[in-house]
């Protein structure tokens, strides 16, 4: 039993120095800095649909995901759910309801079983206390988001379904670990649920985007073969 769950820990320790070596905030903290990271970080496994964070929940964590999908959405008082944005591993996120110091303003649920890196609030102030990197880092990461809604607002009003399938799809890759291949495990529904659509008409774009030769699909797989174009993707019916 107990080596068993040595290995296990191994395994979890690894994927976590995988997040933090290719995380970019990570390559330019001093060796103190780093050693302080990888004390205070906390690893926390999180069943398929389970939630990271809720929605008027204080915010104590900076999240990065290790593995799984992340979905950020809100829940309107008719009950109607609205998906903000998707997180594939190497992505970090949470970072504005801590800066300014309020509640969680979304609710974060898994889309499959996900393992989540935890770092502390206290940890997160204090590397902006003594990391101009970090901070540099921070407003990247700002920026970016900013960019990513005001897209996700395009792709609803302006763009057909394909093109909200390839965008949805461009998004999730973002952080991707630069190391890896461009493959994400994860099905057609799961998809849907980030894009808000049915898994039939995820189906169909999905086939328009591998015609295209943006995307390979196989079974609970999508290898993304063009990430600019996808990023960029407009139905020729348009």
């Amino acid at each position: 039993m107990s080596c068993h769950s040595t290995d296990k820990l191994g395994e979890v320790l690894m994927s976590l120095e995988v997040l933090l070596k290719n995380s970019p905030w990570m390559i330019g903290l001093n060796a103190a800095e780093q050693n302080k990271v990888r004390t205070d970080i906390q690893v926390k496994h999180i069943p398929v649909e389970g939630f990271v964070c809720r929605r008027g929940q204080a915010a104590d964590y900076w999240f990065g995901v290790i593995s799984g999908v992340v979905k950020i959405n809100n829940v309107a008082s008719n009950g109607k759910s609205t998906t903000l944005l998707g997180l594939a591993p190497g992505s970090w996120f949470g970072e504005g309801s801590l800066l300014k110091e309020e509640s969680r303003r979304y609710d974060a649920s898994t889309l499959r079983d996900s393992e989540l890196a935890l770092m502390p609030k206290s940890t997160f102030l204090w590397l902006m206390d003594h990391s101009i990197f970090f901070n540099r880092f921070l407003i990247s990461q700002l920026n970016k988001r900013l960019g990513q809604f005001i897209g996700a607002m395009e792709n609803e009003r302006l763009l057909d379904v394909d093109a909200r399938v390839a965008r949805s799809l461009a998004a999730l890759f973002d952080s991707w670990y630069p190391q890896q291949t461009m493959m994400l495990k994860i099905s057609q529904e799961e998809i849907g649920q980030l894009a808000g659509l049915s898994r039939q008409r995820v189906n169909s774009a999905l086939k328009v985007l591998e015609a295209c030769g943006l995307i390979r699909v196989n079974y609970g797989e999508i290898h993304v073969l063009d990430l600019d174009k996808l990023s960029t993707f407009y139905s020729a019916g348009e």
